[in-house]
């Protein structure tokens, strides 16, 4: 009996045009060119305008990813933006890309689990297009992490760019596609990385803004061990339910957070650097844009053939991380 499963079957991805260079951090903030790239591995990143929402950025990367598909927005049948940086708490940025789209009456809504949300999107998209009423599904990592970052705060505005990628996902019709997934969650360690203002825990107030509540706060260090044990654990289980081996992968496809993350990662799947993809010097970390943005740029690159083996791994604020292993 053939074994159903979904596929990519269009990419596209939108980064801004205005590019911060660490040369331009030395200026801003006591750092150095040399500390960030040998600490992150990040060389610059692109910083949105100040008339740019996270919504303008995600349209752009779905408008690409529906071209590369042949396909227009009124032919998928959801709209799933993952994003931990929305225009607004409601509506959702899904509704308001739909707009943009013109996707009329195509159902739209958003997806929180930080730098894993893409990942969890391909995972609550693989059931709904499987078993639901999706036949497919445009699923979307945006990110406008700038606006929340404090740039007096030189441990963070070093890490972070904005930018959107995006995917058309639906039923494979041979034996590629998405093999398996795991994921997982650990909300006891949530204040490690948090956004603090602006919910219902600490409403926007003159003394939320005073104490910067409305900037992300990271401890970078706790958060590090956690990102590289919990991303090698799930690429190792992923492996293990789709009944493959570390041999077996051809590329891994990281959430892009830190060099280092990266290469642990790498080294617990025991893959030379060649076949571990990296584009964290260019983008720096934009969250959940990471790795469609990745994925697109693999597959432009023409590195890939049929049959290959991908991990795509991520882990962020929640904690989250997650896996799926995927056939080319």
């Amino acid at each position: 009996m053939k074994i159903k499963r979904i596929k990519i079957v269009g990419t596209g991805f939108y980064v801004p045009d205005k590019i911060l260079t660490n040369q331009d951090l030395e200026k801003m903030v006591d750092t150095s060119d040399e500390w960030i790239v040998t600490r992150t591995g990040i060389r610059e990143r692109h910083i949105a305008s100040e008339e740019q929402a996270t919504s303008d950025l995600a349209a752009e990367a779905a408008r690409r990813a529906l071209q590369d598909a042949g396909l227009t927005a009124e032919e998928v049948d959801l709209i799933l933006v993952a994003t931990s940086t929305p225009d607004t708490i409601f509506p959702s940025t899904a509704c308001r890309v739909q707009h943009s789209l013109g996707a009329d009456h195509v159902p739209a809504f958003d997806l929180s689990a930080g730098c894993t949300g893409f990942l969890y999107g391909m995972i609550v998209a693989e059931g709904l297009i499987l078993n639901g009423p999706a036949r497919r599904v445009l699923l979307i990592g945006a990110e406008l992490l700038t606006k929340i970052t404090n740039w007096e705060d030189r441990s963070t505005c070093v890490l972070f760019g904005d930018g959107a990628g995006a995917v058309i996902l639906e039923e494979s019709q041979d034996d590629s596609g998405m093999l398996s997934a795991y994921w997982g969650a650990d909300g006891s360690l949530g204040e490690l990385l948090i956004l603090p203002g602006g919910g219902t825990r600490i409403p926007a107030s003159h003394d939320s803004v005073d104490q910067k509540l409305h900037y992300l706060q990271m401890k970078g260090n706790e958060v590090f061990k956690h990102a590289v044990k919990r991303m090698g654990e799930a690429a190792v289980e992923a492996l293990k339910i789709a009944g493959l081996k570390k041999k077996d992968v051809d590329f891994l496809v990281p959430h892009q957070a830190n060099i280092r993350i990266i290469d642990a990662t790498g080294q617990r799947l025991k893959l030379p650097p060649e076949r571990v993809y990296t584009n964290i010097q260019r983008y720096g970390n934009i969250s959940v844009a990471s790795i469609p943005v990745a994925i697109h740029e693999l597959k432009e690159s023409g590195q890939l053939k049929k049959g290959d083996i991908l991990v795509f791994v991520a882990f962020g604020a929640g904690f989250t991380w997650a896996a799926v292993v995927y056939r080319w």
